[in-house]
């Protein structure tokens, strides 16, 4: 979960490192090996590339983010993971099974062990919570002994144990999507794909149900997938995202690194989403494209580490000899890591901010020129 603290003093500066060596590749729960997937033409309509050129791993037991616009590919990965739909070229490995080969009673029995909530929770209105929660147990042939003790067990891991008996339409949404949870965990899958399963949804229950998905991540090693076009999502849940557009991989990696060195438009134009109202209005309100005599120029900079922040700042003033103002600091836990962001105010003369542009990219802090303040 987010965590917004104030900068520890005195700690060593911790720039971002250098973009890591390749590493042993990690124990792969799914794997897209050389994945292509093509609509054909249908009905007058031209045929579509929905996916091309897809390599990559999802470790086991991760949570990762997988992001994009509204037809990026997301939909299309999703049913590769699952064998709803065949790739047209390269395979789909998934805990060890080429998903992609299979086909009648092998795929269904794949498909047992990996979960799938949704957006609009896809629940029977029909039958209680338990009885949604029963129902892929039923068709996998359980026992009503071994249903009834699972389905009271699922209940309780999700937080809604006295909803036994309520229908759907008896329930909120966040409780709906707690019954769509337990229901995707019933036949004890290793994999679970969340598709934009928060979109709709308030705030503060979207919080709620990220915080009940790292929770059974943590408790029960479950891999879990997040198909989800909000990168406020990937910030607060995921450890890895992979970024696509227009059914490629545009950038991908642990998402502390993609927050602080975003490489592609798109990645930057989803962060902007979130990090570009970060700015206090009292500051935002102030800033101009154009210098004033004796005014400052407004830098923001990313760091990383705890502590990071207030160092950078004094370094920074002693090895350029300048005066430098902390406008705004702000500092979150993303993936585990701390990443902060700062906006200082340095003497507003062209040259002296390119002096300091230098001085941070000489140690990799990302930043951005904003403006200036009088």
């Amino acid at each position: 979960m987010n965590a917004h603290q104030s900068f520890a003093v005195g700690q060593p500066i911790a720039p971002p490192e250098a973009m890591a060596h390749a590493a042993a590749e990690p124990d792969a729960m799914v794997r897209f090996d050389s994945i292509s997937k093509t609509y054909p033409a249908y009905r007058g309509k031209p045929g579509v590339n929905a996916l091309q050129d897809i390599d990559f791993v999802i470790p086991r037991g991760s949570i990762t983010g997988v992001i994009g616009r509204s037809g990026a590919g997301k939909s299309s990965l999703v049913r590769l993971i699952n064998g709803l739909e065949k790739p047209t070229t390269g395979r789909v490995i998934v805990d060890g099974n080429d998903i992609s080969s299979l086909a009648g009673r092998e795929l269904r029995l794949a498909q047992r062990s990996i979960g799938m909530i949704f957006q609009h929770f896809n629940l029977l209105s029909s039958r209680t919570a338990a009885d949604n929660i029963a129902l892929p147990l039923e068709i996998a042939g359980w026992a009503k002994v071994d249903i009834k003790a699972r389905v009271t067990e699922l209940l309780a891991l999700v937080g809604i144990g006295d909803k036994h008996d309520r229908y759907p339409s008896e329930l909120s949404g966040g409780q709906k999507q707690r019954v769509g949870i337990a229901r995707a965990l019933a036949t004890r899958p290793s994999v679970l794909l969340s598709d934009e399963a928060t979109s709709a949804l308030d705030p503060q229950t979207t919080r709620a149900i990220l915080d009940l998905l790292a929770s059974i991540n943590r408790e029960l090693g479950v891999t879990i997938v997040l198909i989800t076009h909000e990168m406020s999502v990937v910030r607060q849940l995921a450890r890895d995202v992979v970024v696509l557009d227009a059914g490629r991989v545009v950038e991908s990696g642990h998402v502390a690194d993609i927050f602080t060195r975003p490489q592609h438009p798109i990645t930057q134009s989803f962060l902007a989403e979130v990090i570009g109202d970060s700015l206090p209005v009292s500051l935002a309100s102030r800033i101009v494209a154009e210098p004033s005599a004796g005014g400052q120029a407004v830098i923001r900079i990313q760091v990383r580490g705890a502590g990071a922040g207030d160092t950078v700042v004094a370094r920074l003033a002693r090895e350029l000899g300048l005066d430098v103002a902390l406008l705004s600091a702000r500092i979150d836990e993303i993936g585990g890591q701390h990443v902060g962001s700062l906006v200082l105010g340095i003497p507003g003369r062209e040259d002296v901010h390119a002096r300091v542009l230098a001085w941070l990219s000489q140690y990799q802090f990302p930043a951005e020129h904003l403006g200036y303040v009088a």
